[in-house]
């Protein structure tokens, strides 16, 4: 492997690029090269502390509402195995390897700054476990996302004593087995090293990050459908021109504009009917530019959020060791991805719900010009009529579902804890809705690939033409009603490759 390819982590800030590498697949990491200085010490200064007499939170003290409980000496190792153990009450299905990788990577990456107090030893395990493959077995379930995400890092963390289990090479082994199998020894747990390993919001930055990746490929998917479903219902593309958008103003809006421009130049649909008289088209068509721009403006706001956040220390307490100083304070609260997720939640709803619409034009005869359902001998064929009721109850489920969790606190910890972000679990239910998007995409995909088909002779434009090509090779043209659950996975799995992505993968934060 080149030095190219190495990861390199404690430095310069990672890039949204580079975490979205991380979460699409396995990375080798390594340290900056002034990363383990800082490391050793704060090292250094946790240890004095902990020899000292002076309470310290978390190295000679309990936790939470026993911050006052002063623990002996002989018992501070214990307190720090004992704090994962205890904290490991997650429920559910277990998170994705995609997720708990990136998590990981974010744990990794704030130890490295130096304001943690761990040891190198420590950091140098994790380091082993991320390129060895080998990720913990992490219940999705269990935190409220305020003195960091307690519980699934407290699993993911169980590693580190030999706990719990691990994915190795997609084998789910015992921790022992698999790090036996690596030739890889837990370290011995130093002072305040079991806290800093569960303090932390990685776990909802984490899953805030893979919704906006989902949500990112959606989105590319949606403007390309979106612009197949204006060919397929003929209709103008007069809403895109660049000076109605410049006097909006709005950057994402242009944007989006531009793309549309791109994809229905030199359609033969278009020049078809460039003289009709019909004046307007339904919003769901001309309005794209406002829709989709505001929700690519909403995703990149909430990217240079999570981007801020994965960068972020957000241990507590934090220790200083050019000050000789350990100050407490709330950087586990997940307040800012609890709201970036919740914006995140707006967006792909009305991604879907504007998609859907665009739909149910297609299916309506008195609205398209075009078969009932989109079957060339509707009655007798039912054509497109339940995809796009598949479509409407997807759109209703996103809707129920992108209610806002950071209203939601609810007091924890003996009122210790008695204002919670609700981040992890309003982060993870994006990955619900971003798959439920998806479908409707895949649908409109379906649907505007139908429509152009029955607008033959005439052609779309080239671009379109080959995502409609793309489309055929694995679902052709409805002539009679047959399986259509399987089009429309197909369909999702066109949706999300290169040749329909890369139309519109230009805007999106990730990849510039």
């Amino acid at each position: 492997m080149v030095e190219s390819d190495i990861l390199k982590l404690g430095a310069r800030p990672l890039r949204l690029a580079e975490l979205r590498r991380v979460y699409e697949g396995p990375v080798t990491v390594g340290f900056a090269p002034d990363a383990l200085g800082a490391v050793r010490a704060a090292h250094l200064l946790t240890a004095r502390l902990a020899a000292a007499e002076a309470p310290a939170y978390g190295i000679n003290t309990g936790f939470g509402l026993l911050a006052n409980t002063r623990i002996p000496p002989a018992q501070r190792t214990l307190l720090q195995r004992n704090i994962i153990v205890s904290h490991s009450a997650g429920v559910g299905p277990l998170l994705d390897d995609s997720i708990v990788r990136l998590t990981l990577v974010l744990k990794l990456a704030s130890l490295l700054q130096g304001f943690s107090g761990v040891s190198e030893p420590l950091v140098r395990f994790l380091e082993r476990l991320i390129n060895g493959g080998l990720l913990p077995c992490v219940p999705a379930q269990g935190s409220v996302g305020a003195s960091g995400d307690l519980a699934p890092l407290a699993h993911l963390s169980l590693a580190v004593l030999g706990l719990g289990q691990l994915r190795r090479h997609g084998e789910v082994l015992p921790a022992a087995e698999a790090l036996a199998q690596e030739g890889l020894a837990p370290p011995a747990l130093g002072p305040k090293e079991g806290l800093a390993l569960l303090n932390g919001t990685q776990v909802s930055t984490a899953l805030a990050l893979a919704g906006l990746f989902e949500l990112e490929k959606v989105f590319a998917a949606a403007v390309v459908t979106g612009a197949l479903s204006v060919d397929a219902m003929q209709g103008s593309d007069v809403p895109f021109d660049p000076r109605i958008q410049h006097l909006r103003g709005h950057d994402g809006q242009a944007s989006v504009a531009r793309v549309y421009r791109e994809l229905l130049a030199g359609s033969e649909i278009r020049e078809s009917h460039r003289t009709c008289t019909r004046v307007q088209d339904p919003y769901s068509l001309r309005c794209q530019p406002q829709v989709m721009g505001a929700c690519l403006d909403l995703m990149t706001q909430q990217a240079a959020i999570l981007a801020t956040e994965a960068n972020a220390v957000t241990d507590n307490p934090l220790v200083f060791a050019d000050t000789g100083e350990v100050l407490s304070g709330g950087n586990f609260h997940a307040e800012p991805v609890a709201f970036a997720a919740d914006v995140l939640a707006l967006a792909c709803a009305e991604i879907g719900s504007i998609a859907e619409r665009r739909i149910a034009l297609l299916v309506d005869p008195h609205m398209s010009g075009l078969p009932a359902f989109l079957a060339p001998d509707s009655g007798v064929n039912s054509g497109f009529m339940l995809a796009q009721v598949t479509a409407a109850a997807l759109v209703a489920e996103n809707r129920m579902l992108c209610h806002p969790a950071s209203v939601d606190s609810i007091p924890t910890s003996a009122n210790q804890e008695d204002h919670v972000s609700m981040a992890t679990h309003g982060a993870r239910r994006l990955l619900t809705m971003t798959g439920n998007a998806l479908h409707i995409i895949a649908i409109e995909l379906l649907a505007a690939c139908q429509g152009i088909d029955l607008r033959a002779p005439l052609k779309s434009s080239p671009k379109l033409t080959a995502v409609h090509g793309a489309l055929r090779l694995k679902v052709p043209f409805a002539s009679t009603d047959r399986l259509i659950a399987l089009d429309i996975e197909e369909a999702a799995a066109t949706a999300r490759r290169t040749a329909v992505q890369a139309e519109a993968s230009s805007l999106l934060p990730s990849h510039r």
